[in-house]
């Protein structure tokens, strides 16, 4: 009788997976920094009103959360004028993404996306098995609408445009969009990511209109960013009801915890004071960008709670190192540039001190 011999290598792991760059998460204010301005996070404490409904579903963890995020979807429905129905929730806007790519990508499928954008869209197309097609941002750090729109093929599914883009800042203008959303088949779904939305000042495009016109748009959104929820990983998409229900049903069960969605709710209550903190950003934001010009860095209109300096790698590490040595943490990208987030006046103004001197950083 022939023996059975134990297999002799460890279980691996897919080729593809084992390929991928690992995501890069900019550092908190965990770090050891005084100034941890590399995660986008809000740098507003949580609102206490938000704080005493998690304090209250802390006592009932026990309990598994609603399954289908009932309650906060009803109130993302009314926020927003849709049907509850239109509303995926999941643990922030990057888990509705995996939701969205597992529910309308096949194996081999195409995704379409601006790079340089947010990190985690090449990763979680490579995971679903579908193919990551990422298309060059315009000198301006403007999404190539119209390079994009060439790149779609038969096998493409998904385009996602981020909007304000992470990491530049810059939004899409409406008349573009509608442009492009008119050129794309209506086969191919197009995801909006608005995860910094809520910072957008002055002229912008209605997602919500074009969303009721186009029926291939579907709006992402988070509460990680403007509504300071990072910490309880709580976003949502807006799409048609089919894709909606599509999403829930690839939907990690119970993902969202009790005291996200309970957060979520309370966060949308407190709408005038979301409003405040935002306004205050923005103020800010035009302050810094205004004074970085005149050092002589060029910067992007950003629309975020971030602003971005396109760098060469040499630039880049002279920019990180110099933050650092001030106690400041950024967030650096190889081959792109640097994306520092904004906080108070106090900090904002520590990190304008060490850009005052253009002139001290090499630009080869």
């Amino acid at each position: 009788m022939t023996s059975i011999q134990p297999e002799t290598s460890a279980p691996g792991l897919r080729a593809a997976v084992a390929k991928l760059p690992a995501y890069v998460a900019g550092k908190s204010a965990e770090s050891g920094l005084t100034a941890a301005l590399a995660s986008n996070e809000s740098h507003f404490a949580p609102l206490p009103s938000v704080v005493a409904l998690i304090s209250a579903e802390a006592g009932r963890i026990h309990r598994y959360p609603s399954m289908g995020a009932v309650e906060a979807r009803d109130a993302i429905a009314r926020h927003h004028g849709v049907s509850a129905d239109e509303i995926a929730a999941g643990p922030g806007s990057s888990g509705v993404l995996q939701q969205i790519i597992s529910a309308v990508c096949d194996h081999g499928d195409e995704v379409v996306f601006a790079w340089r954008s947010f990190e985690a869209y090449p990763i979680l197309v490579t995971v679903a098995g579908a193919v990551p097609v990422p298309v060059p941002l315009l000198e301006n750090e403007h999404h190539d609408l119209e390079a994009m729109n060439a790149a779609i093929t038969d096998r493409t599914r998904l385009v996602l445009l981020c909007s304000p883009n992470n990491p530049t800042g810059v939004s899409i203008e409406a008349d573009a969009l509608e442009q492009f959303l008119r050129s794309v088949p209506p086969r191919v779904l197009v995801v909006l990511d608005e995860a910094y939305i809520e910072y957008q000042r002055g002229p912008g495009l209605d997602a919500l209109d074009l969303y009721r016109r186009y029926p291939n748009l579907c709006i992402l959104r988070t509460f990680s960013k403007a509504y300071g929820l990072a910490g309880l990983r709580i976003g949502y998409a807006i799409a048609r009801p089919a894709l909606a229900d599509g999403l829930r049903r690839t939907a990690i069960p119970f993902g969202v915890n009790r005291m996200a969605q309970a957060a979520a709710v309370a966060s949308l209550a407190a709408e005038d004071e979301i409003l405040a903190r935002t306004n205050a950003v923005a103020e800010e934001r035009t302050r810094v960008v205004a004074a970085l010009r005149s050092f002589g860095w060029v910067v992007p209109d950003s629309q975020a709670n971030f602003y971005w300096l396109r760098a060469s790698d040499e630039l880049r590490d002279q920019l990180l190192t110099a933050l650092s040595d001030a106690g400041i943490l950024a967030r650096g990208y190889a081959g792109d540039g640097v994306r520092i987030t904004l906080a108070d006046r106090d900090t904002n103004d520590r990190v304008l001190a060490v850009l005052s001197a253009r002139e001290r950083f090499a630009d080869q």
